[in-house]
């Protein structure tokens, strides 16, 4: 038995061969195992050929044919050629280990212990289970297309079977954490040879959006089949002999478009923040829809009910962590117990610093819609010039079910015309926008990182403050005739920033760029920065924070001006802005501050190790470095200094701060149980890096801001790199000087041969070994890396195309990773963009966003070149390499071009290295220096601690009573509080990234 597509129409009947299901006389083609041959008929006279694509069930029959054909088997006036291809016509079936038929599966809500209610039925479903996939799997038919679920364990939350007495089914009742992703069987047409699916992501497909309603499904079983499987391999599966109920129901949301959102009944109007809360314990399964009835509605009313007790009593049902049958007594319970006290609740919250906020935020899947917050944001200008209608604004993601990105494939998959329900809900969702009780949350505008992250802004319009009002207000895009560009400008105010000092007009300056060439063949060497005074920098250094140390530039917005300001020792000038970095016109004079030049540890990753060793650098010298990264991991869980030294150089942050100055103080890493804990968690998340990323510390390397010498002292093939640094690093004392904070801080001068590159970064002349210089009129220039101004082209642009509006830098020094040569710079010249005939439309822009996640093809090029240079002899200098790197640089320019990549048929991947952790794919095992890395930290257990958990047993071991304060446990009731919040916002963070909140347990360190 075989499968095919090809031209066979038109051949005669005595060949024996049909096409789509054909079989070949007069060998019998049948088995298990799949190969594929393609089989090209020609006629002896030389009329046309005729061909098939052809995929065998058997490997041994495969290779029958094959050797037939090298011998030139004729059939009749015809011969057959054959040769192989590398790719199934059909895929692989997946396997899974039990396999149940015909029967029913409900979509419902439990809303009892005994009790379902089920919305809708299907019958016939197949039902399989992959305990090595971990997955569960429903096929079914609905209107005669065929349907396919899929669940991954992880969206599991437990698996209940009810056997009741005298029953002829068992129920299965399988509890969700969300709901599962949704193919559908897609027609394969004979034009997409090699990149054939048999299935494409769509959107629930229920009436009622049944599927996105269901909290649980429930499995109806005839009672003699057999499903131990479940209870060897689910540790929450219970069973339960008792009476179940199966009632049939109608769906609990009024807008069948995003669900489930709730709405009160008719004549109950509740405050927003009251529908959002309701509304988001109903999504993460807390609340059962069904059971929020009248009487439930009056007692969440502020009319009837304190706010303060509402509030308080919704933030308990969040934290039970199990659904709540009896919302009505439960409620009334909480109510009883706070008039009880005399004491209202006390909401927890924490007091935010200057720059932080508030805000909702809403993540859109294929099937269904989640609530998050209010959550901490960092301000941005836009939140900043309408505090007053913070909660008017939400961040909107669009994701997979699972909450990751949700993919290209999965908007228009290649084996089907056209776009898929999934891109249809996303733009149908940026037109019609969120609607939440009262407020009709509209389209507003996206950062380029938000773009990024498939993300969004929205806006609920009131009374003379609208979403086009604020795009208004922005500044004057007039000029702006490209949706891309036009887009990048809108979201430039919405950029995450901290406000610092106004700036007048008459206080900057405007100074020309410097250029070289023209037209499509000039480059900007001062693209995208400018200067800052030393008395202003210090000033606005100030305003972030920054009191003992001034930083030598700042990323910034200031009105319609973006990039980057480095500090001019001669000035006097407030800021000299250029044209570079004007990109619109606004009135907005106060400067915001993105980042600053400051210490940023070094490390390697995949794609800078692929390019070193493909300039020559050896596989010793990334296995030895990760050995010694590995070795310092282990040594922090027992010895002070190397756990002092590692927090000080991998983790510069708030966090590892405290730790720190714990160590400092004298506590060992051994003995104190939160100072162990947080290094194993330290040590975990460095090595699960490692084994993710190949991301290896560098001690002689730095991140650096890219900054430009104005000066104009610089070489073309020079840089100057002063770098700070601290007691644990070895330097030489020649070029060592006080950096004056006071911290015992030191800055370095860098001399010598140095690699420079820009993440992300596949062509290997994306690596330059520039020549570090020290250069006096530079000193003043600490923590940046600072490019000439001379040559025929700037060196930031060779390094992946990149510019100097805050870009940061991979410098290192590290004699051992200089390579030996290198390849010239590839031309990052963007495509012309197209530019329109009218003013660009909100519409577009919306449609823009959309068609954004389907051209979104970074992540599979940069995959495809993951592979190619793994297997390639020349690695990334082979020519399927140098042509994905062509192509991420069109893709890296989509967001301001609107020019997508197309990938070729010949640059898919058919099969991923195991350092790629690909289960479901062909994997083979890499011979190379990733491959290597991996393998070396694959099995590295979890260090076994002394101290497993911070138990209070544990904790009364360490307590010290001579240390207690008269009066102390009145201090504490305020850090109590705190405690409390914090303990919310991680469980908030725990439900963002889909973990399942267990015993309390440490923060990690970023």
């Amino acid at each position: 038995m075989v499968t095919g597509c090809g031209n066979f129409a038109s051949l005669p009947a005595s060949c024996g061969v049909r096409a789509l299901g054909f079989s070949v006389d007069p060998i019998r083609l049948d088995g298990k195992d799949n190969s594929f041959i393609w089989l090209s008929l020609s006629f002896k006279s030389g009329g046309t050929r005729l061909y098939a694509i052809v995929q065998f069930t058997t490997a041994e029959d495969a290779e029958l044919i094959f050797s037939l054909a090298s011998v030139r088997l004729w059939y009749g006036s015809n011969y057959l050629k054959a040769r192989k291809l590398d790719a199934d016509i059909v895929p692989q079936p997946r396997t899974y280990q039990h396999a149940i038929d015909n029967v029913a599966l409900n979509f419902g809500c439990q809303i009892s212990n005994d009790k379902f209610l089920a919305f809708w039925k299907a019958t016939n479903v197949s039902f399989n289970i992959g305990f090595g996939l971990r997955k569960l799997c429903f096929l079914l038919t609905h209107f005669e297309e065929q349907y396919e679920l899929e669940l991954s364990f992880e969206d599991l939350w437990q698996i209940q079977q009810f056997r009741p007495h005298g029953h002829p089914s068992k129920y299965l009742l399988i509890q969700l954490f969300r709901a599962p992703r949704v193919f559908k069987k897609a027609d394969i047409c004979s034009a997409q040879l090699f990149e054939l699916q048999v299935r494409v992501r769509t959107t629930d497909f229920t009436p009622s959006s049944c599927i996105g309603q269901s909290s649980v499904l429930c499995l109806e079983l005839p009672h003699s089949c057999p499903i131990s499987c479940f209870k060897d391999n689910f540790a929450y599966y219970k069973e339960n002999n008792g009476q179940f109920i199966l009632e049939t129901g109608n769906t609990f949301c009024h807008n069948m478009q995003l669900v489930p959102i709730i709405a009160p009944p008719i004549g109950v109007n509740l405050p927003y923040e009251i529908l959002f809360k309701i509304s988001m314990l109903v999504q993460n399964g807390c609340l059962a829809g069904p059971t929020l009835n009248n009487s439930f509605f009056r007692l969440v009313d502020p009319c009837r009910i304190d706010v303060a007790c509402i509030k308080s009593a919704l933030d308990k049902l969040y934290y039970l962590r199990e659904c709540c049958y009896d919302p009505v007594g439960w409620l009334s319970e909480q109510y009883r117990k706070y008039l009880s006290s005399n004491r209202p609740p006390k909401l927890p919250s924490i007091s935010l610093d200057d720059g932080l906020v508030y805000v909702n935020r809403v993540q859109i899947t294929p099937c269904k819609v989640y609530f998050y917050g209010p959550e901490m944001n960092v301000s941005n200008r836009i939140l900043r010039n309408y505090s007053d209608d913070i909660d008017n604004f939400i961040r909107v993601s669009f994701v997979d079910e699972d909450l990751e990105r949700v993919h290209s494939t999965d908007l228009s998959a290649r084996v089907s015309s056209g776009f898929t329900g999934i891109y249809r809900r996303i733009l149908s969702t940026l037109r019609n926008g969120i609607i939440i009780g009262a407020k009709h949350f509209e389209f507003l505008a996206f950062s380029s990182s938000q773009l990024r992250d498939n993300s969004l802004w929205m806006f609920a319009s009131r009374p003379g403050l609208s979403a086009s009002d604020i795009r208004q207000r922005m500044g004057n895009f007039s000029q702006i005739r490209n949706v891309a560009k036009y887009a990048a400008r809108l979201g430039q105010s919405f950029s995450s920033s901290t406000e610092t000092l106004t700036v007048e007009r008459c206080e900057i300056e405007i100074i020309p760029d410097i250029e070289i060439g023209t037209g499509r063949n000039k480059y900007v060497f001062s693209d995208g920065i400018g200067k800052i005074s030393a008395d202003f920098a210090r000033k606005v250094g100030a305003k972030c924070g920054l009191k003992s140390s001034t930083p030598s530039a700042f990323q910034i917005r200031y009105g319609g001006y973006k990039g980057v300001v480095a500090v001019d020792p001669m000035s006097s000038t407030k800021l000299s802005l250029r044209k570079s970095m004007c990109k619109y016109e606004s009135e907005e004079v106060k400067l915001d501050v993105l980042a600053y030049s400051k210490y940023q540890p070094c490390f390697l990753n995949r794609q800078v190790i692929t390019l070193l060793s493909t300039l020559g650098v050896k596989d010793h010298v990334f296995e030895n470095k990760q050995r010694k990264a590995v070795d310092q991991l282990d040594s922090i869980l027992t010895d002070p200094l190397s756990a002092q030294e590692a927090l000080e150089l991998m983790s510069p942050g708030e966090v590892s701060n405290v730790l720190k100055e714990m160590l400092k103080c004298g506590y060992k890493p051994d003995a104190e149980p939160f100072l162990s804990m947080m290094l194993q968690i330290f040590r975990s998340s460095k090595l699960f890096e490692l084994r993710m990323k190949s991301r290896i510390f560098v001690p002689e390397g730095r991140s650096l801001m890219g900054c430009l010498d104005e000066t104009k002292t610089l070489e073309y093939g020079q840089v100057f790199v002063q770098v700070s640094g601290s007691r644990f690093q070895n330097c030489s004392n020649d070029f060592i000087t006080l950096n004056g904070s006071g911290s015992g801080r030191y800055n370095r001068i860098i001399k010598g041969r140095v690699v420079v590159a820009k993440n992300p970064c596949l062509h290997p002349g994306d690596v330059r070994v520039l020549q570090a210089v020290d250069v006096p009129a530079l000193h003043h220039m600490v923590d940046c890396v600072v490019f000439p101004q001379k040559g025929q082209r700037p060196h930031p642009n060779e390094c992946s195309g990149s510019d100097l509006d805050g870009d940061i830098y991979f410098v290192c020094w590290d004699a051992e990773l200089v390579p030996t040569r290198q390849m010239p710079p590839m031309d990052y010249t963007p495509a012309e963009t197209m530019v329109l005939d009218h003013d660009v439309t909100i519409e577009e822009v919306e449609e823009y966003f959309a068609n954004y996640i389907v051209n979104d093809s970074l992540g599979i090029i940069a995959n495809a070149h993951t592979v190619f240079a793994d297997v390639e002899p020349t690695k990334a200098m082979s020519d399927p390499c140098l042509e994905l790197a062509k192509l991420f640089s069109i893709a890296v320019d989509f967001p301001k071009t609107g020019v997508p990549a197309e990938i070729p048929p010949h640059l898919h991947v058919k099969q991923y290295p195991d350092f790629m952790e690909k289960p479901d794919k062909q994997t083979y095992e890499s011979q190379n220096v990733i491959g290597k890395l991996f393998r070396a930290v694959k099995d590295r257990a979890p260090h076994t601690s002394s101290i497993r958990s911070f138990t209070r047993e544990v904790a009364f071991q360490c307590y010290d009573s001579d240390m207690e304060y008269d009066g102390f446990k009145i201090i504490l009731r305020k850090p109590h509080i705190t405690k409390v919040s914090t303990i919310s916002s991680w469980e908030t963070s725990w439900t963002i990234m889909g973990l399942k909140p267990r015993p309390r347990s440490s923060a990690g360190i970023s």
